[in-house]
């Protein structure tokens, strides 16, 4: 029985995505003066764009839905730019830029979080019966 609609799977997708961007943001920051390192970064935005626009068409069964269909895995990808040096050694991390994006992650993991926490509180409320 799905008693979510498949929320709390795309919840659950969510939370690997943010989990797995804190890992590269964390391995560039402990790298920062490591010689040679080349910056990971985890990319969602263009596999998504990039999935949109492959021509692919959802049924519709009412002139209301959304023209585009749902994936079973959140797409995302680990890149490593090694075009670009920053640093005398060869090293691409910007410092400034890695901790913005950890703090932008904070946010967007608790707002995960809370949300998660919010489908859990509902089905706590339905189970006790309103109270």
């Amino acid at each position: 029985m799905n008693l979510f609609g498949g929320t709390i799977r795309t919840l659950e997708q969510s939370l690997d995505y943010s989990a797995r961007k804190n890992k590269a943001i964390s391995n560039n920051i402990a790298n920062v003066d490591t010689p040679g390192y080349k910056a990971e970064s985890v990319q969602f935005k263009e596999v998504f764009d990039s999935e949109l626009g492959s021509g692919f068409e959802a049924k519709r069964t009412h002139e209301r839905h959304l023209p585009f269909g749902t994936s079973e895995h959140m797409p995302y990808r680990v890149l490593k730019d090694r075009q670009t040096t920053y640093n005398h050694n060869g090293n691409n991390v910007d410092i400034d830029k890695e901790m913005n994006e950890l703090a932008k992650n904070q946010i967007y993991y608790q707002a995960v979080v809370d949300r998660i926490n919010g489908k859990f509180r509902s089905m706590q409320s339905v189970i006790k019966g309103g109270r």
